[in-house]
């Protein structure tokens, strides 16, 4: 296995989707896949399970809040050299319709900003077969030095 330490954001999110690193256990369990990359850009398709559903049997808000919260950040991380890691410091989420289990989508986020110690980030939730939009957000992260 490849060691993430070694690689630049776009070199270890390439890695991940290549199946050369270990995916995130919250990738795994909520089903998120990287699908297309590239500097201040990257896509995710995800398809959310009954397993995702809120009280009124449509997918739970959190749901996109994590997968709007995984593109935003990853977003960002593809514009990281090596050395270089981020965190989020804030995210914002605004869902413009009900999601149906079993209904694919693709998460694009994209990097407006990427600067010395913040970056911003805006994203969207599309259905794959439709192109409705489900979600959008946005995201501001501290960019630091690799710890150790």
């Amino acid at each position: 296995m490849m060691d993430p330490r070694e690689m630049s954001g776009l070199e270890f999110l390439t890695a991940l989707k290549n199946g050369d690193v270990e995916p995130p256990s919250m990738a795994v369990t909520l089903g998120f896949r990287a699908v297309a990359m590239e500097h201040g850009t990257i896509t995710f398709h995800a398809t959310p399970t009954k397993a995702v559903l809120n009280p009124m049997g449509v997918v739970h808000g959190g749901w996109y809040g994590a997968l709007l919260d995984t593109v935003l950040g990853c977003a960002v991380q593809t514009t990281l050299p090596r050395g270089r890691i981020y965190t989020t410091l804030e995210y914002k989420v605004n869902l413009t319709r009900a999601l149906p289990p079993g209904t694919e989508v693709a998460a694009t986020g994209t990097v407006q900003h990427a600067g010395r110690t913040t970056a911003v980030a805006n994203a969207e939730i599309r259905g794959v077969g439709d192109g409705k939009l489900y979600a959008t957000g946005s995201t501001t992260c501290l960019l630091m030095d690799l710890p150790g």
